[in-house]
């Protein structure tokens, strides 16, 4: 995949929960994408490499490969990277905090938006009590889980031969569970309260791989989704603006730009010939 001139311009880009080492992990788009931005800082909000995957049935392509080396390529190129542990990342916790450069190992991060706002920046996992409590069954639903990618992977293909679009199994499950739907709100709320403790006006997590933006009784919370089913991201713009965005929005606002560009530059053109 080749260098692109164009990028797109952002004070600070979150991401979480690529699972790289995994099937279903989209290292392909993922990797388009960190060729297409440009960065102050790179906010890696945990589960980027899936060691719970690697150490039962490994799956690493070119692309995951690709991945790491343009991570580091964007920390030798002066874009601050904090590594934020998560639940599948298996990063000794004695280890935390670990400063290699502008790479940054750590169990949580207060960012500080261009405005002025404070948001505690965490994973999340410490509030999920299977995860926490309970490994073994964590990674008897991590199994579950993948099996379930893998009943989508076909059952995508066939509704794409059908002419239909992507449908998440996975989700529809748990928005019809109502343990999930409830595991989900008592997820918030406890971010929430270590927000407000921390003394923050908003919390960036993963984890559960649902992306969002929205207020919580006086503290924003987001959450950058997945680079497995959902493919997004949080980005923070140079006046502290935070948003969600998709990978498909993202692909759409890269080609505007190419074309506010390639009208610039054809303007310039047509003045020097001019001239």
């Amino acid at each position: 995949m080749s260098e692109s001139k164009n990028r797109l311009r952002y004070r600070t880009v979150f991401l979480s929960d690529t699972h790289l080492g995994t099937r279903d992990a989209k290292a392909h788009e993922l990797l388009y994408f960190l060729k297409h931005i440009r960065c102050d800082k790179l906010v890696l909000n945990g589960d980027i490499i899936d060691f719970w995957s690697l150490s039962r049935s490994p799956h690493w392509s070119a692309d995951h490969t690709a991945v790491v080396r343009r991570l580091l390529r964007m920390a030798e190129r002066r874009t601050e990277i904090i590594y934020l542990r998560g639940n599948h990342d298996d990063i000794p916790a004695d280890l935390m905090p670990l400063m290699l450069d502008r790479l940054t190992f750590a169990d949580r991060h207060i960012h500080e938006a261009a405005s002025g706002a404070r948001y505690l920046c965490i994973h999340g996992d410490a509030f999920d009590a299977v995860t926490t409590h309970a490994r073994w069954l964590a990674v008897l639903g991590d199994i579950g889980y993948q099996q379930l990618l893998k009943l989508n992977r076909h059952y995508n293909r066939y509704r794409a031969w059908r002419g239909n679009g992507y449908f998440s199994l996975s989700q529809a499950v748990k928005a019809k569970v109502k343990s999930a739907v409830g595991f989900i709100s008592e997820f918030e709320k406890h971010l929430r309260a270590l927000a407000l403790r921390e003394n923050c006006l908003g919390v960036i997590c993963g984890h559960i791989h649902r992306p969002d933006d929205k207020w919580l009784t006086g503290v924003h919370y987001l959450n950058s989704g997945d680079w497995v089913e959902s493919l997004s991201a949080i980005v923070e713009h140079d006046d502290g603006r935070l948003e969600v965005i998709d990978y498909p929005g993202f692909l759409r606002r890269l080609a505007e730009a190419e074309q506010v560009a390639e009208s610039a530059a054809e303007a310039r053109d047509s003045v020097e010939s001019a001239a």
